[in-house]
Protein backbone atom coordinates (compact mmCIF):
# COMPACT_ATOMS: atom_id res chain seq x y z
CA UNK A 1 0.00 0.00 0.00
CA UNK A 2 1.41 3.50 -1.01
CA UNK A 3 2.29 6.42 1.29
CA UNK A 4 -0.68 8.58 0.02
CA UNK A 5 -3.01 5.93 -0.29
CA UNK A 6 -2.44 4.88 2.81
CA UNK A 7 -2.95 8.93 4.51
CA UNK A 8 -6.11 8.68 2.85
CA UNK A 9 -7.84 5.68 4.98
CA UNK A 10 -10.00 7.01 7.90
CA UNK A 11 -10.32 4.75 10.81
CA UNK A 12 -7.94 1.99 9.89
CA UNK A 13 -6.42 0.24 12.88
CA UNK A 14 -2.64 1.60 13.03
CA UNK A 15 -1.22 -0.86 15.90
CA UNK A 16 -1.12 -3.48 12.42
CA UNK A 17 1.86 -1.00 11.21
CA UNK A 18 5.33 -1.49 13.15
CA UNK A 19 7.53 1.55 12.36
CA UNK A 20 11.67 1.49 12.88
CA UNK A 21 11.19 5.12 14.30
CA UNK A 22 9.65 6.09 17.27
CA UNK A 23 7.41 9.32 18.62
CA UNK A 24 6.12 10.52 21.42
CA UNK A 25 4.91 13.99 22.52
CA UNK A 26 6.82 15.95 24.79
CA UNK A 27 4.38 18.78 25.30
CA UNK A 28 1.85 20.83 23.18
CA UNK A 29 4.65 22.07 20.95
CA UNK A 30 7.46 19.93 20.41
CA UNK A 31 7.37 15.90 19.99
CA UNK A 32 10.71 13.73 20.17
CA UNK A 33 11.84 10.87 17.61
CA UNK A 34 13.82 8.26 17.93
CA UNK A 35 15.13 7.44 14.21
CA UNK A 36 16.29 3.63 13.24
CA UNK A 37 19.40 4.43 13.90
CA UNK A 38 18.79 5.71 17.71
CA UNK A 39 19.29 9.33 16.62
CA UNK A 40 16.99 11.76 18.59
CA UNK A 41 15.12 14.54 16.80
CA UNK A 42 12.72 17.08 17.97
CA UNK A 43 10.38 18.42 15.89
CA UNK A 44 8.33 21.29 16.96
CA UNK A 45 4.57 20.92 15.62
CA UNK A 46 1.11 21.16 16.56
CA UNK A 47 0.15 17.06 17.58
CA UNK A 48 0.47 17.78 20.85
CA UNK A 49 -2.26 20.70 20.90
CA UNK A 50 -4.56 18.37 19.20
CA UNK A 51 -8.01 17.47 21.88
CA UNK A 52 -8.71 13.91 20.13
CA UNK A 53 -6.63 11.23 21.63
CA UNK A 54 -7.07 9.26 17.88
CA UNK A 55 -5.81 12.04 15.92
CA UNK A 56 -2.89 12.61 17.92
CA UNK A 57 -2.11 8.60 17.11
CA UNK A 58 -2.76 9.30 13.64
CA UNK A 59 -0.53 12.63 13.44
CA UNK A 60 2.18 9.95 15.76
CA UNK A 61 1.97 7.09 13.05
CA UNK A 62 2.29 10.04 9.76
CA UNK A 63 5.18 11.49 11.86
CA UNK A 64 7.17 7.94 12.26
CA UNK A 65 6.10 6.83 8.58
CA UNK A 66 7.90 9.99 7.25
CA UNK A 67 11.14 9.69 9.38
CA UNK A 68 10.92 5.86 8.60
CA UNK A 69 10.61 6.65 4.80
CA UNK A 70 13.41 9.21 4.78
CA UNK A 71 15.87 7.75 7.07
CA UNK A 72 19.17 8.22 5.60
CA UNK A 73 23.12 8.74 7.53
CA UNK A 74 22.96 12.13 5.56
CA UNK A 75 20.93 13.55 8.59
CA UNK A 76 20.81 16.90 6.26
CA UNK A 77 18.73 15.47 3.35
CA UNK A 78 16.97 12.68 5.47
CA UNK A 79 15.49 16.01 7.30
CA UNK A 80 15.19 18.50 4.17
CA UNK A 81 13.17 15.31 2.78
CA UNK A 82 11.04 15.31 5.77
CA UNK A 83 10.36 18.80 5.75
CA UNK A 84 9.59 18.34 2.04
CA UNK A 85 6.65 15.81 2.83
CA UNK A 86 5.43 16.95 6.07
CA UNK A 87 4.88 20.38 4.10
CA UNK A 88 2.61 18.23 0.81
CA UNK A 89 0.54 16.02 3.35
CA UNK A 90 0.56 17.99 6.09
CA UNK A 91 1.72 16.02 8.97
CA UNK A 92 1.27 17.53 12.53
CA UNK A 93 -1.01 20.77 11.14
CA UNK A 94 2.66 21.81 9.80
CA UNK A 95 5.91 21.14 11.25
CA UNK A 96 7.29 24.36 12.31
CA UNK A 97 11.08 23.18 12.88
CA UNK A 98 13.27 20.24 13.11
CA UNK A 99 16.38 19.69 14.91
CA UNK A 100 19.33 19.11 13.96
CA UNK A 101 19.78 15.55 15.94
CA UNK A 102 21.59 14.40 19.22
CA UNK A 103 24.59 13.67 17.54
CA UNK A 104 25.25 16.66 15.14
CA UNK A 105 27.69 18.21 17.76
CA UNK A 106 29.53 14.60 18.03
CA UNK A 107 29.50 14.44 14.05
CA UNK A 108 30.58 18.37 14.12
CA UNK A 109 33.43 17.77 16.12
CA UNK A 110 34.76 14.31 15.27
CA UNK A 111 34.56 16.12 11.30
CA UNK A 112 36.80 19.37 12.89
CA UNK A 113 39.37 16.86 14.51
CA UNK A 114 39.86 15.01 10.86
CA UNK A 115 40.15 18.03 9.19
CA UNK A 116 42.57 19.74 11.68
CA UNK A 117 44.66 16.50 11.74
CA UNK A 118 45.09 16.52 7.93
CA UNK A 119 46.13 20.05 7.98
CA UNK A 120 48.52 19.76 10.40
CA UNK A 121 49.99 17.15 8.06
CA UNK A 122 49.60 19.30 4.77
CA UNK A 123 47.01 16.61 3.12
CA UNK A 124 44.93 18.09 0.41
CA UNK A 125 41.05 16.37 0.98
CA UNK A 126 40.89 15.01 -2.57
CA UNK A 127 44.29 12.99 -1.45
CA UNK A 128 43.08 11.71 1.95
CA UNK A 129 39.49 10.81 0.18
CA UNK A 130 41.49 8.81 -2.61
CA UNK A 131 43.46 6.87 0.41
CA UNK A 132 40.48 6.01 2.21
CA UNK A 133 38.55 5.13 -0.92
CA UNK A 134 35.48 7.58 -0.71
CA UNK A 135 34.11 10.46 -2.62
CA UNK A 136 36.31 14.19 -1.64
CA UNK A 137 32.69 15.48 -1.45
CA UNK A 138 31.56 12.36 1.30
CA UNK A 139 34.63 13.74 3.00
CA UNK A 140 33.25 17.24 2.60
CA UNK A 141 30.56 16.17 4.69
CA UNK A 142 32.06 14.16 7.27
CA UNK A 143 34.50 17.22 7.81
CA UNK A 144 31.82 19.92 8.57
CA UNK A 145 29.60 17.21 10.51
CA UNK A 146 26.80 16.87 7.87
CA UNK A 147 27.12 12.91 7.34
CA UNK A 148 27.03 9.91 9.84
CA UNK A 149 30.25 7.94 9.06
CA UNK A 150 30.47 4.37 10.19
CA UNK A 151 32.99 2.68 12.09
CA UNK A 152 34.81 1.45 8.86
CA UNK A 153 35.28 4.52 7.29
CA UNK A 154 36.32 6.55 9.97
CA UNK A 155 39.06 3.83 10.91
CA UNK A 156 40.29 4.11 7.49
CA UNK A 157 40.22 7.88 7.77
CA UNK A 158 41.93 7.70 11.61
CA UNK A 159 45.14 5.23 9.97
CA UNK A 160 45.45 7.10 6.95
CA UNK A 161 46.25 9.97 9.22
CA UNK A 162 48.50 7.45 11.25
CA UNK A 163 46.14 7.76 14.29
CA UNK A 164 43.20 4.78 15.81
CA UNK A 165 39.37 5.09 16.84
CA UNK A 166 39.84 4.56 20.74
CA UNK A 167 37.62 5.61 23.36
CA UNK A 168 38.69 8.30 25.99
CA UNK A 169 37.08 9.51 29.26
CA UNK A 170 34.78 12.44 28.57
CA UNK A 171 36.19 14.38 30.79
CA UNK A 172 39.24 14.82 28.40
Amino acid sequence: MGYTTIKTIKNMDLSKFKHQSSAQIINRKEVEVTAPDGEVFTVLCQIGSYINEETRKQELFWLETLFDKNFSDNKEQMINNIWRESLRFGIGGGILGISSGTRYEDRARIGNRIKEIREERGIEARDLARLVGIDAANLSRIENGRYSVGLDILAKIATALGKKVDFVDIDQ
